[in-house]
């Protein structure tokens, strides 16, 4: 798809008024590259000039009819405006690229018809999202006024959440805050990376948990909410995520990276109660800690 640009402004406003897309994707299409002007790659931020050609690649999002599917939900809460869901390890969030069926979206779908419309089209009830091999809780909003205001929670950073994470090797540090920018990577646009070049403010606290020989049980919590951060920030301190098929070179099994988000707490947007939940580990990574040697006990 083709568009002449008529006017000076900002590419990702122009775009959200002259296409079906809304500003959120223009921005995403753009930084992984789907969008170019004159056959060159740009920011967000840039300014059109009149006569300028734009060119979009739509492989990036295909119109999907999503379908409500009976998938059983682990829902560890639920009253009248939102849920909070334990994902499993391995569960796509929505739909996508090559995910149109069997996501949390399509199961929500077939649970309730009460969700938020959400920041897109194929994303009712989603406010934020998990990637598809990490499991542990996440918030659904079933109308758009709580959408907003919990939207609004994770950006003022009132909403806490916490990971575990079994990583490789030994940190040296009891605790530590890892502040690197994070960015697509140029090689592969599918994976993110530290880069000063296209990244954006990232920071990462954690704190050992256990340790083991050959590994460290970590906990995690975040100060942003970049795609992938944890997962990235392990990596380039050297001490990637276990079983993660994306930034390790190991061999990994079909269950995933070993991060787990394990708890959440926050103040209800409509009612103003405060809400803590916790989530056990996946039974999957319970087994595979009790196959290594503990060096010492810090749980």
């Amino acid at each position: 798809m083709e568009v002449l640009a008529e006017k000076s402004v900002r590419i990702d406003k122009y775009l959200s008024e002259k296409t079906t897309y809304s500003r959120s994707t223009i921005q995403k299409m753009i930084e992984t590259n789907f969008i170019k002007v004159n056959n060159k790659n740009i920011k967000s931020n840039y300014v059109l000039k009149e006569n300028d050609l734009i060119t979009i690649d739509e492989s990036y999002i295909k119109d999907v009819d999503i379908k409500p599917e009976n998938i059983k939900l682990d829902i560890v809460y639920e009253d009248n405006d939102l849920m909070i869901i334990n994902k499993p390890s391995g569960m796509v969030v929505h739909p996508g690229n090559g995910n149109t069926e069997h996501t949390l979206v399509n199961a929500l779908m077939g649970y309730t018809e009460n969700l938020s419309d959400g920041s897109e089209k194929f994303r009712p009830g989603i406010v934020h999202r998990i990637d598809k091999d990490t499991s542990g809780l996440m918030v659904v909003a079933k109308n758009n006024k709580t959408h907003e205001l919990l939207a609004l929670g994770f950006k003022n950073k009132s909403i806490h959440r916490e990971y575990i994470a079994l990583v490789i090797g030994q940190l040296n540090s009891e605790k530590a805050t890892i502040d690197a920018p994070i960015g697509r990577d140029k090689q592969d646009r599918k994976k993110m990376c530290v880069t000063k070049d296209n990244g954006k403010e990232a920071v990462t606290h954690l704190k050992v948990l256990k340790r083991y020989k050959g590994y460290t049980l970590i906990n995690l919590s975040l100060e942003t909410g970049r795609t992938h951060q944890i997962r990235v920030h392990m990596k380039y301190i050297g001490h990637p995520v276990f079983n993660d098929p994306v930034y390790t070179n190991h061999k990994c099994t079909e269950f995933g990276q070993f991060l787990h988000s394990c708890s959440i707490d926050f103040e209800h947007p409509i009612t103003h109660k405060h809400l803590h939940f916790d989530s056990p580990l996946p039974e999957e990574f319970k087994e595979f800690l009790n196959t290594l040697t503990s060096l010492e006990d810090k749980c």
